[in-house]
């Protein structure tokens, strides 16, 4: 099969990701003695200043990881939960039926900074300043900002303008954007690294001590002061029409850590695939798998009718038994042995059948309510121009499957078999307004939440909200193989399903698996604001046979063909045994394997 470039090998070590100075900076922090942890850590910071139209320190943070010195693959959960504050009378109480999707009400503890520094103390080897040089050093002094950039904010520059000054002073220096390729800086978000840094430092200790010392700061000290105090200064413009205040409190942030878990796992043949927990919508991966077990995907076409459609309709029973019965498993009882069970997905599969489905079929198991009545009574639909300008929902693919831009993702593996996979994100510029003090803003994340008390995913004070996000994992033999993901929202665990049946299945390697003609499905609600559902909505690449679109809307389908490269953001990386391999996404024209 043609690529678009080659499979990345070597044996010391190999970084993916969704911008090449974050994949650089990654490879540099290997070739200075680091680990596969230290490289992670140096990526991720470097990608919330290099794309912050993507994530940024106000976000979130799940990964997937190997420790060959403790032998455990692991879950890490940064996703910060909701203010104390946020309950559903709190919301009721202010004339809404939704959480908005931008400004303050939305913005939950931001978890990613605690995730980084909790991976680099416990797993890494390198200091704190050492990781935090490259994202200080771009912010400080600039970096070639990308086309996207520029044009999500000018999808926002009216609301910036008139409502978010402190982000037109930031993104909107001399009335306009940072021109495409044009070097761009945030000297004031490099400023709050360095002060960190300098005040973590200055207590001197044992490198974990100063890492602590700078979770404090964020957590405890002067950055979670900083949020509280601007959270309610003034009441700020969101996607309701409304100014609000925000809930948000410093008392939230100290009373709040990242911790680590075991992973869900779905046996497929020789690969045991892992995804986080309910807390994500990870598991709907595994689902998937557990629905098309048997139905020998790996013998059909994967740009054919029949792969198409198998996987699409899998999509569907997955993702509306997600909205029955995902939650935080903290405050919800999510029956996840059952749902990835055999004999519970023999029974689901029956459901599929020649025709496209158009009804969200979740599932019944005895003593869960699942109820999705919150789901199907919004069908509330915007522009997606209009969505875009108010800042609200998730960058991602665009309903017409235009590129637009998305989240970010990482992959590492190093020479000792260290190996990572996280899908960083959150905090976007265009979620909230800028902390002037700070250089950043907050995330937008409980938007994910129903004003429903029956639904798994209600809203309720210091709850996880059921995340995108969903870094992806699978050993091979019972050994540790491959580390994935992809950015994109609720596609990110339809085109992650597509990646690796490519791999595994079809016998791609990494770059050609990526490069394979993907799709997805609108058919199940949406995560974000406001909301909506489009029944039976299947996007295509353009680069699929026409033969396969035709047959597809005989078959009942809501075809839309989009751009030839605009689905997806994939990368990923393998050790298969002393040879690593790596390889990147092409779409965007951004993402970069780098190894040796």
């Amino acid at each position: 099969m043609f690529t678009t470039r080659p499979e990345i090998r070597g044996t010391f070590g190999v970084v993916a990701s969704t911008h090449w100075l974050a994949s650089a900076v990654g490879m540099r922090a290997l070739e200075r003695g680091g680990n596969a942890f230290d490289a992670a850590v140096a990526s991720g910071f470097t990608l919330q200043v290099v794309e912050p139209h993507l994530n940024g320190p106000g976000g979130d943070l799940p990964a997937l990881f190997y420790s060959k010195k403790t032998g455990k693959l692991q879950a890490l959960c940064a996703q910060g939960p909701s203010p104390a504050a946020m309950t559903m009378e709190a919301i009721r109480g202010l004339g809404l039926d939704l959480v908005p999707g931008s400004g303050f009400l939305p913005a939950v503890v931001p978890g990613a900074f605690d995730g980084w520094l909790r991976m680099l103390r416990d797993h890494g080897t390198m200091t704190l300043a050492e990781v935090l040089e490259p994202a200080i050093d771009y912010a400080i002094n600039g970096y070639p900002a990308v086309g996207r950039i520029a044009a999500t904010i000018n999808t926002v520059k009216e609301l910036f303008e008139t409502e978010w000054p402190t982000s037109a002073a930031i993104y909107l220096k001399n009335g306009e954007p940072p021109a495409p390729g044009s070097l761009f800086a945030n000297p004031t978000m490099g400023e709050t690294y360095a002060r960190i840094v300098r005040e973590a430092e200055a207590g001197g200790g044992s490198r974990e001590a100063v890492i602590d010392r700078a979770r404090d700061i964020w957590y405890r000290g002067w950055v979670a002061e900083a949020i509280d105090a601007y959270f309610h200064a003034a009441p700020m413009m969101d996607v309701s029409g409304r100014r609000h205040l925000g809930l948000l409190t410093a008392d939230d942030l100290a009373n709040w850590e990242s911790h680590y878990e075991e992973p869900a796992t779905y046996q497929w043949g020789r690969y045991t695939v892992a995804k986080c927990g309910p807390w994500s919508q990870g598991p709907s991966m595994l689902q998937q798998l557990a629905l098309l077990d048997g139905m020998g995907v790996g013998e059909m076409d994967p740009t054919g009718p029949d792969f198409v459609h198998s996987v699409v309709e899998a999509i569907k029973l997955a993702m509306a038994d997600r909205e029955a019965f995902y939650g935080d498993p903290d405050f919800a009882d999510v029956p996840m042995q059952t749902l990835l069970s055999s004999e519970y997905n023999a029974e689901r599969r029956k459901l599929i059948t020649g025709e496209a489905s158009m009804d969200l079929r979740p599932g019944t198991i005895e003593g869960y309510l699942g109820s999705i009545d919150a789901a199907l009574g919004v069908d509330v639909q915007l522009d997606p121009r209009e969505m875009e300008r108010m800042g609200i929902g998730e960058p991602t693919v665009s309903k017409s499957g235009a590129m637009k831009g998305d989240t970010v993702h990482i992959d590492v593996i190093d020479k000792d078999g260290n190996m990572f996979s996280a899908t960083p994100s959150g905090g976007w510029l265009q979620s909230s307004p800028i902390i002037p003090e700070l250089g950043f803003c907050m995330g937008n994340r409980a938007q994910m939440f129903w004003l429903d008390e029956r639904s798994p995913s209600a809203l309720g004070p210091k709850r996880r909200p059921r995340t995108t996000l969903s870094p992806s994992f699978a050993l091979r033999d019972g050994e540790p193989y491959m580390a994935f993901g992809t950015p994109g929202g609720d596609q990110q665990d339809q085109w992650q399903t597509l990646m690796f049946l490519h791999h595994a299945e079809h016998g791609m390697n990494l770059q050609e698996s990526i490069d394979c003609p993907a799709f997805h499905s609108e058919h199940f609600p949406s995560s974000f604001w406001p909301r909506g559902r489009k029944p039976g909505k299947l996007v295509l690449e353009g680069r699929f046979p026409e033969a396969t679109v035709k047959e597809l809307q005989r078959r009942g389908h809501d075809v839309q063909v989009g751009e030839d490269w605009s689905e997806g953001r994939l990368s990923g990386a393998v050790k298969d045994g002393r040879m690593l391999k790596a390889g990147a996404n092409p779409r965007g024209m951004q993402g970069y394997a780098i190894g040796r």
